[in-house]
């Protein structure tokens, strides 16, 4: 299982943060991750020249639209037609081969995404990574994974898809799998379910909560594990915190690769 590290943009908030996304790529920072690339997922709405940069030298990236971020950051009406031409341009100019629809069915309906899917895939000249919503139905999916060779299952950080519907993961991987096509788990990293549920992949970003509730991340060779600060206490250094999780987090990528 490929577990991408989502939300790299946050590096850039402290002081060399770049050079460290650098070091990390470079397998420089620990030993641990030597000749190790890491697998990124980075939203189109934080995505600048830094992230550029950056892409040719990750093992995997996948690119997130990015389209809820700009409607919960801007009071502005949405121009989706320019939002999709500079979206497309983006992913054209880098060459960025695995990027996501504009999955906005609540706010715009499902038959205006498909039209967006459309022009999206004309203007890049390749296809996106559909991602399914229990609002289109079981239908939908089994078709996108018939046409598409990587779908993605959505809804999972809003609780869209509740806890105890995770039970309904293994099938729809597996109707995926026997058309030939991959699954991606979108903000999937419930720790015990990565091992119950073989998605193919999944992202997570876990590694920029830990400075801001309190706590460090560690990974223990097999999973991630949560060192608290003492009550009454705080992190001091929250970006050598931040440092600290994100290594950690790429070393459970790693192991997550072979092991998952």
């Amino acid at each position: 299982m490929k577990l991408f590290i989502a939300s790299p943009h946050t590096l850039t908030k402290f002081k060399d943060g770049l050079s460290f996304a650098l070091n990390i790529v470079g397998g420089g920072f620990d030993p641990v991750l030597k000749d190790h690339k890491p697998f990124i997922l980075e939203s189109f709405f934080y995505a600048d020249a830094d992230t550029e940069r950056l892409i040719p030298m990750f093992g995997d990236f996948l690119l997130d639209s990015g389209a809820f971020t700009f409607m919960m950051n801007t009071k502005t009406k949405v121009d989706w037609d320019e939002y999709i031409e500079r979206y497309a341009d983006f992913i054209k100019r880098n060459g960025v081969k695995k990027y996501f629809e504009l999955d906005i069915d609540s706010v715009v309906g499902f038959d205006k995404v498909m039209d967006y899917r459309r022009r999206l895939e004309k203007l890049t000249g390749s296809r996106c990574i559909p991602v399914w919503h229990k609002s289109r139905g079981l239908e939908q999916y089994k078709r996108d994974a018939e046409q598409y060779d990587y779908v993605a299952i959505g809804g999972i950080v809003s609780k869209e898809i509740k806890q105890n519907e995770y039970k309904a993961f293994p099938a729809m991987i597996n109707i995926a799998h026997k058309s030939g096509a991959k699954v991606h788990g979108l903000g999937f990293t419930n720790l015990e379910g990565l091992t119950k549920y073989h998605f193919d992949s999944v992202d997570s970003t876990a590694w920029t909560t830990g400075n801001r509730f309190g706590y460090i991340y560690r990974f223990d060779g097999k999973t991630m594990t949560k060192i608290k600060v003492p009550a009454g206490k705080r992190i001091k250094e929250s970006r050598r915190a931040a440092l600290i999780n994100y290594t950690e987090w790429i070393k459970f990528q790693k192991y997550a690769e072979t092991k998952l």
